[in-house]
């Protein structure tokens, strides 16, 4: 046994943290059977050769007997700015000490706040100019150089450069905040760019911080807005021992770049008419530029930015491209992505070129934007939606590629104002997206539901912007009920803990002192109060329905990373949104909400989903206290959440009938799944769940709460055969029907000709990716023994599916869960990583063959088996053919 991939923060070898106290996470590589951790020892220094050789004089742990895979930082005192290497021996159960493992390494950033030195400073310019500026600085370094780091704060979006690279790859830093409240600083390792003479070049974007494009979402009217603004530091450690630190002040030089607009939400002008070539190298004349000027901080509260950067992480060649005229072309990029294209070309001087980027054509094979406009307001016609401008220099082969805005499409229709020539090569598009690791995949014998889990991964990616989103195109806003509708499908196939960290933070920060949090997250002001609707009047965007992400987004991160931290953090903030709620509910329930979002057809009754949430905020607000060890509130808590349960069976429950409300879809396997459905009534509801659907001809009427539900609680309840024909369905209404209208990613709307609400990369109707983990594969959490320490293995062989794996790689390794049908029996094979074990309930119309000594039948129920670590394989009987 040994140690691998160690983590610092969630993240591999870190730069730049402000924490004292960083956690420190490891996983055990060992092919043995039934092993585990028993003891470990954490060794941290600054110095490589010690920790090496086992010596840590920051901090030695010394043997702790505890099988715990994430540890907090217990010791010295950390300072700022300073390299640290660690490594860790573990012991396993048998007292055998294993070699040390590779070191691993992080570093500190500010730290503190009053640790900054630079100024805040920006051009002179109104906010309400439209280019971008250029900053840049000269500097010598004239003794040899041990390290350079650069500490980058801004309002807006910067792009870094040093000596005419750039120093990351990373695009759209840093990511949004409520800039009022929070602002992000970078950190970059820019040691192997320095030179004896240098240059430092900075462009700062508009980004949400100087939001100019009108819309209905009122990002323009932000209270915090302004010219974008940065704080910079370069920090030169030289070997001599010696330090350095050139910093922004207003001797730094400024001017207009050729970015002559730049909106996150429209899209990116550049006039290469006006590019200065050699701006950001040494040597440059930069006499005529004027002197940048201090500005005020946005706010005191600086942190740093400690999660996987946005990146161009695919970059996709035209499927086709077609030419319509000399002037006029169409490329196809065969799927629907969020990000940007890059456009190469040649032309005459002044040339202008426009960019349309779409999800569809029109019929005359021209991209179509109707309905991805709905929520624009445009002052007039220079700002074009999803629309690129490059206007030629003329000078050779010309590249083009924004860098402060990225969109949603599949299809770009490029015009000119003269003739040039395109080929299939001349655009490429990059795919855009916060760069996290992909933990979890699925394969089956259904290439449906392959395409359907290809699809969800395409949309979730595609709406993770150092934040989730809804959309890429239309609002590309961070709409809180989406985003824990498909918790668990990011949770499951996506390692995004540190982007649901800093979602958590953007909570709090827009939370009011009443408890009420807005619908989108973050704000520029809007989604507090109610959203007229020509059908409903007035609909309460920000219900618990929606805006329950205060609950329900820390407690699954908890459940699957088995990481106390992110319910510390958030939970006075839970709490208060919980007694709010209690307090606007006299009677324990509530019609506060927006309710299931575009059903196929049956509304359901808004006062039983959102006092559904209400009810389950509470419950998950008692759990946490329980974790917490706040005795007093897991009662008060859990009294509160029985009684909403109660009110909400008093009113809607038929108990002579067992149907909930008008019998809806939404309104029956919502009460299932959480947990509402009283004692002895649960198989009744769900037969009439079933009856429901079968009434309707086996077809999904739900919206997007019933879409959370629906294929859970057929599968929880004895109806997995049925939850998988919907799940594999390709006709009106599913989302199989997506993919055999050309679907790549998820769509907002079930009706694929909708009139309205229809962007075609949505991630709202995406749990039936977890429904895939949780039903089909079995790999379920359990809740007294968090982060997968033992997986629940309960999996449906669900009729018409041959062959189905999953497989999750969680806190402790790589779970997997496979199955194939050999005739009436099925091969099972499943891993569990080590130091953990797993819980295996077989359903009861099947029998093990063989029973290993690694595995021990529970309780004496044949059906229910414990395993540990390791590789097991199993044949699995039905059992009639056993009884014969």
């Amino acid at each position: 046994m040994r140690a691998i991939n160690l983590k610092c923060e969630y993240m591999v070898n870190p730069i730049g943290l402000d924490t004292q106290v960083p956690r420190l996470t490891w996983k055990l590589l060992d092919k043995r059977k039934g092993i585990s951790q028993s003891a470990y020892q954490i060794i941290v220094g600054p110095e490589l050769s010690d920790v090496k050789n086992g010596n840590g004089n920051i901090w030695d742990s010394g043997k702790i007997n505890s099988d715990k895979m994430l540890v907090l930082y217990k010791g010295k005192k950390l300072k700022p700015f300073i390299k640290y290497y660690w490594a860790v021996r573990i012991w396993d159960e048998n007292d055998e000490l294993s070699e040390l493992s590779e070191v691993a390494s992080f570093a500190t950033g500010m730290m503190v706040n009053k640790n900054w030195q630079a100024d805040w400073i920006s051009d002179s310019e109104d906010k309400h100019l439209k280019p971008a500026a250029y900053f840049r600085k000269e500097f010598e370094v004239e003794k040899e150089l041990v390290s350079a780091r650069a500490y980058v704060a801004s309002a807006g979006y910067h792009e870094l450069y040093l000596n005419g690279n750039a120093v990351s790859d990373a695009c759209l830093s840093p990511s949004f905040t409520r800039y009022d409240k929070r602002v992000l600083y970078n950190t970059y390792d820019v040691t192997e760019l320095i030179q004896s003479n240098n240059s430092i070049g900075m462009i700062l974007g508009d980004g949400w911080y100087n939001h100019q494009s009108i819309n209905v979402w009122e990002f323009a009217n932000a209270k915090w807005r302004g010219r974008p603004r940065v704080r910079m530091e370069l920090h030169l450690n030289y070997l001599d021992g010696k330090k350095e630190i050139l910093k922004t002040s207003e001797d730094w030089k400024t001017e207009l770049s050729n970015i002559i607009q730049n909106s996150i939400y429209t899209g990116e002008h550049i006039d290469n008419r006006l590019h200065k070539p050699g701006w950001n190298i040494a040597g440059f004349d930069e006499s005529k530029w004027k002197n940048a000027i201090k500005v005020n901080s946005p706010t005191e509260n600086i942190v740093a930015e400690v999660m996987p950067p946005i990146k161009k992480v695919e970059t996709l060649s035209a499927k086709s491209m077609r030419k319509i005229s000399d002037t006029s072309y169409v490329f196809d990029f065969g799927k629907n992505i969020s990000g940007v294209s890059q456009l190469k070309v040649k032309g005459e001087f002044g040339t202008e070129i426009r960019l349309k980027h779409g999800e569809q054509l029109n019929e005359n094979g021209l991209v179509d934007l109707n309905g991805l406009e709905v929520h624009y307001r445009p002052t007039d016609d220079k700002d074009p939606f999803q629309t690129d401008v490059f206007i030629l220099r003329g000078e050779g082969e010309e590249s083009f590629v924004p860098l402060f805005n990225y969109k949603g499409f599949q299809y770009v229709e490029v015009t000119s104002t003269k003739p040039i020539k395109l080929t299939k090569k001349s655009l490429a598009a990059h795919f855009m997206h916060s760069d996290v690791e992909q933990i979890g995949t699925i394969e089956s014998s259904d290439t449906l539901i392959n395409k359907i889990w290809e699809a969800t991964n395409d949309s979730y990616l595609s709406n993770l912007f150092g934040y989730p989103t809804d959309c890429p195109q239309r609002e590309k806003n961070g709409w809180t009920g989406d985003a824990h509708i498909a918790i668990e499908t990011g949770l499951f196939n996506f390692d995004g803990i540190k982007i649901y960290e800093k979602w958590m933070d953007d909570h709090r920060d827009e939370q009011q002192k009443d408890g009420v949090l807005p619908a989108i997250i973050p704000t520029g002001g809007w989604g507090y109060d109610g959203i007229p609707t020509p059908e409903r009047k007035i609909l309460s965007a920000n219900g618990p329905d929606w805006t329950s992400t205060i609950a329900l987004i820390p407690w699954n991160v908890y459940l699957f990373k088995g990481d106390t931290h992110i319910l510390e953090e958030n939970y006075e903030n839970i709490k208060l949104y919980v007694n709010h709620l209690a307090e606007i509910s006299p009677n324990n329930l509530t019609d506060w909400g927006l309710g299931d979002w575009i059903p196929v057809k049956s509304e359901s009754n808004i006062e039983l989903t959102s006092s559904i949430y209400f009810y389950t905020d509470a419950l998950i607000l008692s759990k946490i206290a329980n974790v917490l060890n706040k005795e007093e509130d897991h009662k008060k808590y859990y009294e509160l959440a029985n009684k909403i349960k109660k009110a909400i069976n008093d009113k809607f429950l038929d108990k002579e009938r067992g149907i909930y409300a008008s019998g809806f879809q939404t309104e029956m396997s919502m009460p299932l799944f959480w947990g509402i459905v009283p004692e002895g009534f649960r198989q009744r509801v769900a037969d009439n769940l079933v009856k429901t659907v079968k009434n309707n001809k086996n077809k999904l009427d739900v919206g997007l709460l019933g879409s959370k539900t629906i294929l859970n609680a057929l599968s929880e309840n004895g109806y997995a055969d049925l939850a998988y024909k919907i799940a594999s369905d390709t006709t009106y209404p599913s989302w199989g029907n997506w993919i055999a209208n050309g679907a790549t990613t998820l769509y907002e709307n079930w009706d694929v000709n909708a009139k309205s609400d229809l962007s075609l990369n949505h991630i709202m109707f995406g749990e039936i990716s977890a429904w895939y983990f949780k039903a089909l594969g079995g790999i379920n959490i359990d809740e007294s023994k968090p982060g997968f320490k033992n997986v629940i293995l309960k999996p449906n062989f669900v009729s018409g599916l041959q062959k189905f794996k999953a497989t999750h790689n969680g806190p402790f390794g790589n779970i997997a869960s496979v199955w194939e049908r050999n005739g009436e029996n099925i091969y099972y094979s499943i891993t569990i990583p080590v130091n953990s074990c797993a819980t295996l309930i077989i359903d009861n119309g099947f029998k093990i063959e063989e029973i290993s000594k690694y595995s021990i039948v529970k309780d004496g129920n044949d059906n229910v088996i414990s395993l540990k670590a390791g590789r097991h394989n199993f044949t699995l009987h039905r059992k009639k053919e056993l009884d014969e």
